[in-house]
């Protein structure tokens, strides 16, 4: 069975509802990033941060996944379909995807302040300043700041290099690390990317660019790879 596998970002999710950080109207445009987004920020003013975060797991449970997570859920018939994807929201499981890797974190965990190993399930979408992990910290969004290491970027590189079918839907790829995934592609396999916009591509070699929003882009591809299996 051939392996595809695909990097998501924002733009994925952004069909169902979430907004992204960087398109016109984003979260950027509302919140400062060192305001709400960086380890300095948790320790300014973590009632800030928290409520950035809780905003965003609220909104998170009233948004359903989009033809596009429904479409990687549909190449898992013919295809061993992994999923890096730098989106914290649950939409890719929610769609049924069963073998998804998150690079930044997950907005409905949090984890312990003081050992990242402590990650824990949230009830709910609030988390409450005063709750805290088995040590006695308060709890955190189990999420990557910026600033902060990316501890699963060894373990996406390795994942990147089995590809026989790389695909790249709904990213700008200027967030790195993760934009540099790309070169762990073995040369030769086919690589398409999803995205309206127009990018500069031509460090990726051979390269087929879908310049179609997520949901359509990956309905189609998806259709394409099934007829061949």
């Amino acid at each position: 069975m051939k392996r595809i596998v695909v990097l998501t970002g924002a733009g994925i999710s952004a069909e169902s509802g979430i907004s992204t950080f960087r398109d016109s109207g984003g979260l950027w445009e509302k919140y400062d990033i060192m305001e709400v987004a960086t380890p300095e920020a948790w320790e300014r003013d973590p009632e800030l941060v928290n409520q950035f975060y809780n905003q965003r797991r609220k909104q998170l449970y009233e948004v359903e996944p989009n033809q596009a997570h429904y479409a990687l859920v549909e190449l898992e018939k013919k295809y061993d379909v992994r999923i890096i994807t730098q989106n914290i929201d649950d939409l890719h499981e929610r769609a049924g995807s069963s073998k998804v890797m998150h690079l930044h974190g997950e907005l409905k965990k949090v984890r312990s302040s003081v050992d990242d190993s402590l990650v824990y399930d949230l009830d709910g979408w609030e988390l409450k300043i005063g709750e805290k992990c088995e040590l006695g910290s308060q709890l955190r969004p189990h999420v990557v700041w910026f600033g902060e290491p990316v501890p699963m970027i060894p373990a996406a590189a390795d994942l990147t290099n089995t590809a026989d079918i790389y695909l790249i839907i709904g990213t700008s790829l200027n967030v790195y690390p993760a934009a540099g995934l790309v070169s762990y592609v073995r040369p030769g396999t086919p690589v398409y990317l999803i995205d309206p916009g127009e990018m500069n591509v031509s460090h990726i070699a051979g390269v087929k660019h879908i310049r179609e929003k997520a949901g359509a882009g990956t309905r189609k591809l998806a259709d394409k790879l099934l007829q061949k299996g």
